[in-house]
């Protein structure tokens, strides 16, 4: 073990990670190492681990990134503190700037066990003058220990329909060998990804890493915010750096004034490790999240939910539509019966006249509580959709609320795709908010809401704010002590975070919400490479991807659809009630294999065995492993080869039994195991997409189901 000198350096951590910060009177405290242990001792830091931009200041040396700002590379250590919360270890840094009096309070929590970190930066201005904060980092660190050159960025962009579309590049693709040590400067560029407004993953994903090519090092980082983010990695003399920020002014017209003895918070972010490449990084950011995440019972039950949305009724619910979807979910094995967009609807016309919350008296004459008591009488769980944080032109609640209680700009209401944006740093709107939750789930029994967000206001309110921006920061927090209280009073109550798909998947929203949709993708043939990335940002036990199998398919098409939803959250729909008794059946299979093993895929780290989905790859694949016992899903697509080789390195020099999981009752795709590549190899005949999954058990003895050869 090294011995660290704590005159001038910090050591924290736990068996599965440490942290060593370099803190010598002269010198920014910085990172020396962040790693799963200390046997990697690494050259003294350099980055501050705080960047701290305010305007009497400014930045060290001239260039756009958030390394080296003048007040960041004057701050001192003062103090640190290690304690013990339950399973979470922490840290809290001391330091202070003597010429501004700011003094910064980083605080690092990590669970026992996991080798990943979560980190936020407080700034108290102890001086006497009011600063103007224009961006603070929740973390900063150099990558030592490895050049530029070995390195690859890990990074995702998303759109609806689009979502998490991964990459895995070199850093030089991004940042140019520009010959710093010949100038004796650092550089002046960086890569900097950001996203505006309040889809947090509308354009890009808070999720990246960077990995070492030669030696398998890995960071894998989250920014835990549903707003606007920014993280950067550019190129130091003394290697590469990586900056992760909430807003920030340059990025999202974010200011704050801080006057004398007031404080700042940044969004949290979390940082995972490894030494062993980006599967390492990926199994310790899922444990890492299973830490945050609030505890709920449908983390255990992982229920089955069927929603009448996706290619079946399309936001037009009625009671005489309903009620036989109902009947054939309950058959087919659903748990939770979600009614989606339309329920309050008395016309034909509802976008721009929702807020009020009242169920449809035309749609539902016998009231909608008789939908809901055939869904209750079944055993199923009632659910709705609920767009909460909008409201319509039209609404009602337009001009019953005070104008106070919107987003505005320059004292105008903002207004976007004919919605008016709740503002809930208002206590009329969180009351208008508390009263449609009580009021749905006291009286009519909700035990669901599917929470959807269909519109993006921009950069904020600059009403009572410093800055459109921090209104828009003080409202994102808001919304997450709502739904905080919300689950408080509720406690039994399941919350879906849905945002036109996957526009607001982040972990400021997950460690609260039980389940996100990963996509509105309508084409079954487009939506698995979505599910195969999802748990690359979220839980596999969260990632709720919609299968929604048709009368008008064929029994290969239904089992491809069905595929995409079972290795996450099953996430059904489709008309059921209208399909023929063989149709029904598949679809029967599917749920009941589901649920023989979603219990495993709550304690499942995710492995890619062909590597990171590409949009328009041929051949795609998940395996979820759990203990000895890995779930693999596979989907050929039109044009692919018909075969492929599997990587499952963690299978490697054991054998495995193979079995089909599903379907069993459609032609049985060729298998076989190789123990000492750790691969397995599947052939699919005809030419039509098709899709299986398979399940592999290690250490049992090398086989394959009676309907396969052996490999």
């Amino acid at each position: 073990m090294i011995l660290w000198d704590t005159t001038t350096s910090v050591a924290w951590g736990h068996p599965a990670l440490r942290l060593v910060l370099d803190a010598a009177p002269d010198a920014p405290v910085g990172v020396r190492t962040l790693a799963t242990d200390d046997r990697q001792q690494l050259a003294r830091a350099a980055q501050p681990l705080v960047e701290l931009l305010v305007a009497g200041a400014g930045r060290a040396r001239a260039s756009h990134r958030f390394s080296e700002t003048a007040v960041g590379v004057r701050l001192r250590l003062t103090g640190s503190e290690q304690s013990r919360d339950g399973i979470w270890h922490e840290l809290r840094v001391d330091l202070r700037d003597e010429r501004t009096g700011l003094a910064a309070e980083v605080r690092f929590r990590s669970a026992d066990g996991v080798g990943a970190c979560q980190v936020r930066t407080r700034i108290i201005n102890e001086g006497t003058d009011p600063v103007l904060l224009l961006g603070v980092t929740s973390f900063a660190a150099g990558f030592g220990g490895s050049t530029v050159d070995d390195l690859d960025l890990v990074r995702a962009d998303s759109e609806w329909l689009g979502e998490s579309r991964w990459v895995r590049e070199p850093l030089r693709d991004h940042v140019p060998d520009l010959g710093l040590a010949g100038h004796g400067q650092d550089g002046r560029g960086r890569y900097a990804v950001s996203s505006d407004g309040t889809w947090s993953t509308g354009a890009h994903l808070p999720t990246a890493g960077l990995t070492d090519r030669v030696t398998g090092r890995t960071w894998l980082w989250q920014i835990e915010h549903n707003g606007p983010w920014r993280w950067e990695a550019g190129e130091r003399r003394d290697g590469a750096y990586v900056a992760l920020l909430g807003p920030t002014d340059i990025d999202h017209q974010w200011q704050e004034r801080l006057a004398p003895g007031a404080s700042f918070e940044t969004v949290p972010v979390s940082i995972a490790v490894s030494g062993d490449g980006l599967a390492g990084a990926v199994a310790a950011l899922t444990g890492h999240r299973r830490a945050l995440v609030r505890e709920h019972q449908d983390r255990r039950a992982l229920p089955v939910v069927f929603n009448d949305y996706m290619n079946t009724l399309m936001g037009d619910p009625t009671t005489a539509k309903l009620l036989p979807l109902v009947d054939a979910a309950a058959a087919a094995g659903a748990e939770v019966f979600c009614i989606d967009a339309g329920w309050y609807d008395n016309g034909t016309t509802w976008w721009d006249s929702v807020g009020e919350w009242q169920p449809s008296h035309t749609r539902f004459p016998g009231g909608l509580v008789e939908v809901l008591d055939r869904i209750r009488g079944h055993g199923m769980v009632p659910g709705l959709w609920l767009e909460p944080e909008v409201i319509g032109v039209r609404s009602p609640m337009a001009g019953r609320l005070p104008a106070a209680a919107f987003l505005q700009r320059g004292g105008v209401r903002l207004v976007e795709h004919d919605r008016y944006h709740l503002d809930l740093r208002h206590p009329a709107a969180v009351a208008h908010l508390d009263e449609v939750v009580d009021r749905l789930v006291g009286e009519l029994g909700v035990g669901y809401f599917k929470l959807d967000y269909n519109i993006d206001p921009g950069v904020g309110t600059d009403f009572a704010a410093a800055s459109a921006g921090a209104g828009l920061l003080d409202h994102n927090r808001a919304h997450l002590a709502w739904l905080d209280r919300v689950l408080d009073r509720h406690p039994a109550l399941t919350l879906e975070n849905c945002a036109s798909g996957a526009m607001r998947m982040d972990y400021a929203l997950l460690a609260r919400m039980q389940l996100q949709s990963t996509s509105d993708q309508q084409d079954y043939l487009r939506y698995p490479p979505i599910a195969v990335a999802a748990p690359l940002s979220v839980l596999p036990e969260q990632s709720a991807s919609w299968a929604y199998p048709q009368p008008d398919m064929t029994d290969e098409q239904i089992a491809y659809t069905m595929c995409t939803g079972m290795l996450g959250r099953l996430y059904l729909s489709g008309r059921l009630d209208a399909m023929t008794d063989g149709q029904r059946d598949l679809v029967h299979e599917g749920v009941r294999e589901y649920a023989e093993i979603r219990a495993g895929l709550a304690t499942s780290v995710p492995v890619w065995p062909l590597g990171l989905p590409g949009f328009a790859d041929p051949w795609l694949s998940l395996a979820l492993r759990a203990g000895d016992v890995t779930y693999l899903a596979v989907w050929r697509r039109a044009g692919a080869e018909a075969a492929v080789r599997l990587e499952l390195p963690h299978l490697r020099d054991r054998p495995a039994r193979v079995d089909v999981l599903y379907p069993r009752r459609l032609p049985a795709w060729a298998a076989s195991w190789s123990a000492g590549t750790g691969a397995l190899t599947v052939a699919a005949d005809g030419p039509e997409p098709a899709a299986r999954i398979f399940r592999l058990v290690a250490g049992v003895g090398t086989g394959v189901t009676s309907s396969q050869e052996e490999g």
